[in-house]
This record gives structure tokens, sequence and C-alpha cells, in this order.
């Protein structure tokens, strides 16, 4: 594996936003960040907010959720911030007052209450709402300083390809799909000490 052309890869030229993907660069070795998908809720001057999108606890969502209705969903960990706390994603829109639109078909937050009501009546699946746990947080400038290391990538999605691509292959997915400049990210290994 040639590390030194892994490095050398071009500046990234989509400067992140709302509703656009970070990836994690892949010799990121962090519990949470490691080969993560980071949706982005918010981006302005005063820092970033956003959700890891590939990481899934193994607890089923009644086991940590214990003041919902049943409902089989997949819980997922958001990031390092705030960890207790659960935040919702979901493709409901004017169904749910009060969520912000993140991109076309997709919102955050809104009356947690009309979604507990709403899941009571059967009127939500697990397809159009997610469980995170915690969130990713950057100040103002560290989330540019990063991308000026490399760190991380931005690039865009729809909402289908990012609620509809399984997890486990959600990191490669993308990077794939950023071309040649990145092929070799995909072909390195997640531990280098087993190559």
């Amino acid at each position: 594996m040639d590390i030194e052309k892994l490095l050398i890869i071009k500046k990234n030229e989509l400067a992140p936003g709302k509703g656009r993907l970070l990836l994690s660069e892949p010799f990121m070795d962090d519990f949470y960040f490691g080969r993560s998908v980071v949706l982005l809720i918010e981006h302005n001057p005063e820092g970033t907010f956003g959700l890891i999108m590939n990481k899934p606890v193994s607890e089923k969502f009644n086991d940590i959720v214990s003041d919902f209705p049943q409902f089989d969903a997949t819980v997922y960990i958001g990031g390092p911030v705030q960890p207790d706390n659960m935040f919702i994603l979901h493709t409901l829109g004017d169904q749910v007052e009060g969520c912000i639109e993140i991109m076309d078909g997709l919102f955050w937050g809104g009356d947690l209450e009309s979604i507990k009501d709403q899941i009571l009546l059967g009127k939500i699946t697990s397809d159009q709402v997610r469980f995170y746990m915690g969130y990713s947080g950057w100040e103002p400038n560290q989330l540019d300083n990063e991308l000026e290391r490399n760190s991380w990538v931005v690039t865009k999605t729809s909402v289908s390809k990012l609620l509809n691509t399984k997890h486990s292959k959600m990191w490669s997915h993308f990077v794939s799909q950023l071309g040649s400049d990145y092929e070799l990210w995909n072909r390195f290994p997640v531990n280098p000490e087993m190559n």
C-alpha cells in the first residue's frame, strides 16, 4: 500500500454545509469517527453540528429509550457530544410540527410527543425515522482546519442513497463515488497491521 499516494489527494473542493456529508479519511483511528459518514445538520460561523450515519448500537430501541411506545428501530451513535441525549432524523415533514428540513425530504427534530403518538397509532415505520444518541460538533473554524489537513472530504447525496445504503457499506459506497483521486482510500485496510 502506497501511503504517500493516499496522502497526496486534491484539496476538498466542496464546502461543508447543511445536508452535505463528511467522510473521514481512512487513517482516522477513532471509535466515533473511524470510517464515519457524518450528515451535517448545521454549519455556520458559530460552529458545525452533525450526526454519524453509519454507527448503529447493538441494543434494541426500547432497551435504550424507555419512555417510548414499543418500536422496532435501530439506534445509532450520533457522536461523542451529549451521548445521553436522543436526536431524531425523519422523512415525515409536516406530520411533525417544529421540524427543520436538512435536505430535500429529510428533516431534523420536531415535536417528540407527536412522533410518540404516531408510533403508538402505527402511523410511522422504522424506515421513516432514525434515532441517534449524541451528536458530532465542531467549534468555529475547527472543521475548516480539519478539512485543510484532509481529515475529511465533503460530498453530496440524496435522501434515498443516504437512508437506503447499508450502514456497514456506507463509508466505502460514498468514497467510491468520489472518483479516482480517492480510489486508494477504499483499498486501505481497516487495520493496517493485518495487511
